[in-house]
This record gives C-alpha cells, sequence and structure tokens, in this order.
C-alpha cells in the first residue's frame, strides 16, 4: 500500500496512491486506515511529507562500504543525531542553499515513519510500530559538520531533509538497491544489505533512549558516493521497491 500526504484545492489529505488515482482517507493513517470511496486524480496535487514528526532521528555511518570508503572502523553500537521539523520538504520542493554554506552535500537515505507510541521495545516487535517506509535526502552543510565538530548547525537549515514521495507500507527493507542521481547522472548505488545497523535493531535501540511517537521519523544512513550540490541543480533518491524522491537546490 501507497500512503500520501498532500494538498489539493487548498485542503491536506492522506490518501491512498492506487496508479494515477488517491482514494481519500478518513483521518490520518496514524490513528486507522479507513478510505471514504472518494478519489481525486494524482496530477494537480502537492505532495507534503509522508510523515508528521516530532523528531526526526538519524544515523550516522550506519553502511560498512561508506565506511570502508572513509578508511574508519565500523561503530559498535549506532551514532545517532536529530534533525529539526522545520527541515522537512516534499517531493519537487526545492532545497534553499544559505548564502552561509560553502560546500552542500545530499545523502540518499531510507526512512522509517513510526505509526504508533512505542517505548523499549525489542527487535522482534518493531514491524508493529512501524507504519512505512520512504526515500529522505540528508542534505548536509559539509564545510560547518567539519568547522563544528558536532552536526547540528549542518544537517539542521530549513529545506534540509527531503522526504517522500509517499510511503510504502508493505517491503522487506533488508536488501534493498538504493540510489542517489545529481541531474540525472547516478552518484550513488548500494543495497540496504550494507546495513551495520538494520532498520529493526535501530527502533529498538532508539525506543531505549527516547519514546517514539506516531509520525516520527528515523532515518538510516546513506551508503558510499556522497557529494556536493550547486544551486540551479536536480538532487533524485530512489529506492527500490518505493519510489524516486525528487528535489531541486536553488
Amino acid at each position: 500500500m501507497k500512503l500520501i500526504h498532500f494538498i489539493h484545492n487548498k485542503k491536506e489529505y492522506w490518501g491512498i496512491l492506487e496508479e494515477k488515482n488517491i482514494e481519500i482517507l478518513k483521518e490520518e493513517p496514524f490513528k486507522s486506515i479507513k478510505p471514504l470511496s472518494k478519489k481525486i486524480p494524482l496530477g494537480g496535487i502537492k505532495f507534503l511529507p509522508p510523515a508528521k514528526p516530532t523528531k526526526i532521528i538519524l544515523i550516522g555511518l550506519n553502511y560498512k562500504d561508506h565506511a570502508r570508503e572513509l578508511n574508519m572502523v565500523l561503530p559498535k553500537e549506532p551514532l545517532i543525531f536529530l534533525k529539526p521539523t522545520t527541515a522537512l520538504i516534499g517531493h519537487n520542493d526545492s532545497i534553499i542553499y544559505p548564502n552561509s554554506v560553502r560546500q552542500l552535500d545530499y545523502e540518499a537515505e531510507l526512512a522509517i515513519v513510526m505509526k504508533k507510541e512505542c517505548k523499549n521495545i525489542k527487535p522482534k516487535d518493531t514491524s508493529k510500530y512501524i507504519l512505512g517506509y520512504t526515500c529522505l535526502n540528508d542534505v548536509t552543510a559539509r564545510d560547518l559538520q567539519k568547522r563544528d565538530g558536532q552536526w547540528t548547525r549542518a544537517k539542521s537549515f530549513d529545506t534540509f531533509c527531503p522526504i517522500g514521495p509517499w510511503l510504502i507500507t508493505q517491503v522487506n527493507p533488508q536488501n534493498l538497491n538504493i540510489r542517489s542521481y545529481l541531474n540525472g547522472k547516478l552518484k550513488q548505488n548500494s543495497r540496504t544489505s550494507e546495513f551495520i545497523f538494520p532498520p529493526d535493531y535501530l527502533v529498538s535501540f532508539i525506543s531505549k533512549i527516547m519514546t517514539l511517537n506516531p509520525g516520527d521519523v528515523i532515518s538510516t544512513g546513506t551508503p558510499f558516493g556522497v557529494g556536493p550540490m550547486k544551486k540551479g541543480d536536480k538532487i533524485e533518491v530512489e529506492i527500490e521497491g518505493i519510489a524516486r524522491l525528487r528535489n531541486y537546490v536553488k
């Protein structure tokens, strides 16, 4: 099932995407998935982020190929950090290149969106708490990251968290092809089988630190091949069986 969040005729909706039509849902899918038997065409909508997070949690260095690329030792436990919800944008939205930044990088990632509140759960139980999976671009001001030593400023500018275009509720995240394209040219090309810590472990690990709420986002790290963008670029994140997220830099 493809769950989509969007604006149509100035009204906000959630729906189920069926080819070129969307079946409207009665309420947000974190509560229940109840179609209204009312459909609208996909064309002409404005995509919204398919999540309503109280927090966005991301993982640093979670692909073995990325660790090899950086000549780094594999971490013994996940490295987590946060982005503010003000960084969120949707499919086709623009990433704003801040005047204070000298190097702006893309990072293709698989993201998890939570369905209901959870705390201290076991890895084997995580599927009951996950609504679905989607594409995310962990936009990073690389020069500021290196200068600061910690990552908050470099990761947190407005528009630095494109996500979407929709959620897939039924997919096995363990061995998916993940790619990024800059102006149509392939830049990242890996598989989620390169994960150091798989999604079920990450959800469990994070739930033992903080309560996860409905709509919260967990992004699972990026593979090798990250690089810079410039104004005027088109950046796309594609994940097998999910979608292709497209954004523009301005």
